[in-house]
């Protein structure tokens, strides 16, 4: 996973040239994580569609995976955060508990890279498409601190409800956001949907939003609404932390 430290120090991370902020509020940190197969750089036109006036400082960041045998594409070696054993992925579908708890250690080390610098956690937020849907879920519900919130699109859960103990309390209280299309082809709409009843025996807040038609993809509707729901969840962060 070294590639992933790599692309951070590399100052990797897009981030506006302007200042407008007040000193009582930081920019917010977004962390983008892509889907099995992409890289880092073919999703950083995502950050064009944030328009809002209090999103023009914000800091992105779009690591690359690093090259890895994927078990459901029978060992062939590709950008991925962890393993997958099985795609079309559905409800009951085989994972690998231990892969993406190595890749959890990489995001955090991001994350706390971030906050030393001056971010505050509550103006971090993790976002992933797919497989990136799953590492941000793990990343946030196993961080040691509350975060601005995490956002799965057409993700899934990455480990069995025997984990839940180990999620921080602080961790639980960040807020979750999942999109996923009811056409979804490869991450299965009810695969999504069972983020429900597992997050709520977590005692985390999800909010879940259904996209009919749309496939495993994402739609600039989606994206709006992220926007705002990021744009909502920052301005109520700082307001509380001034």
């Amino acid at each position: 996973m070294g590639k992933l430290f790599r692309n951070y120090f590399l100052c990797n991370c897009i981030s506006s040239s302007c200042s407008g902020n007040s000193d009582s509020m930081t920019p917010p940190f977004i962390l983008w994580l892509h889907g099995l197969g992409d890289s880092g750089p073919a999703n950083e036109n995502i950050k064009t569609v944030f328009k809002s006036p209090e999103l023009r400082d914000a800091k992105w960041l779009f690591p690359s995976a690093p090259p890895n045998p994927v078990t459901c594409n029978n060992g062939r070696v590709m950008p991925s955060w962890f393993d997958v054993p099985e795609l079309p992925f559905n409800v009951g579908s085989r994972i690998d508990e231990s892969s993406i708890l190595e890749a959890v250690k990489n995001v955090h080390a991001i994350i706390d890279k971030e906050i030393a610098r001056g971010t505050r956690p509550e103006n971090v937020f993790i976002c992933g498409l797919s497989q990136g849907g799953a590492l941000t879920l793990a990343s946030v519900l196993l961080y040691p601190k509350t975060l601005g919130g995490g956002v799965v699109l057409s993700g899934w859960v990455p480990f069995t409800s025997s984990i839940i103990n180990q999620f921080p309390e602080e961790a639980k209280k960040t807020p979750i956001l999942w999109s996923h299309g009811t056409d979804d082809e490869l991450v299965l709409f009810e695969a999504g949907q069972a983020a429900l009843p597992f997050l709520e025996q977590a005692g985390v807040t999800c909010e879940f939003k259904a996209y009919p038609g749309l496939a495993h993809w994402m739609s600039n509707k989606e994206l709006e609404y992220i926007e705002s729901w990021i744009k909502s969840r920052m301005q109520s962060s700082s307001s509380s932390s001034s």
